[in-house]
């Protein structure tokens, strides 16, 4: 049973900086990309960033480009997301996914498994 733990969040002053860990089990780590996504409350849920198995490859919303960062330790299970010059519009819970393929994929039916979710609150 795959199942992802996310740690991390909290709140933070704008243009203050967190980062978010996402340890995984039950699968063979490497061998599926990894994504993380967040909700505003009354919004649907979004992608932030994606990463394939391997680490080589990464993709990001545009609104996160140069701010945040993903990456992934195949040997921790890993996956965290370094999030930089916060703003409260980035305030939201967090998910981190596993995809369903090691290639990295942006839309929410890609990924098979979910974690509960932290919250990220970033204040003006």
């Amino acid at each position: 049973q795959v199942q992802l733990v996310e740690s991390g969040g909290g709140l933070v002053q704008a243009g203050g900086s967190l980062r978010l860990s996402c340890s995984a089990s039950g699968r063979t780590f490497s061998n599926y990309a990894m994504g993380w996504f967040r909700q505003a409350p009354g919004k649907e849920r979004e992608f932030v960033a994606t990463i394939s198995g391997t680490g080589r490859l990464s993709s990001y919303a545009d609104f996160v480009k140069g701010r945040f960062t993903i990456s992934r330790d195949n040997v921790k299970n890993t996956v965290y997301l370094q999030m930089s010059s916060l703003k409260p519009e980035d305030t939201a819970v967090y998910y981190c996914a596993v995809g369903a393929t090691v290639l990295p994929v942006t839309g929410l039916r890609n990924y098979d498994y979910w974690g509960q979710g932290t919250q990220v609150t970033v204040s003006s």
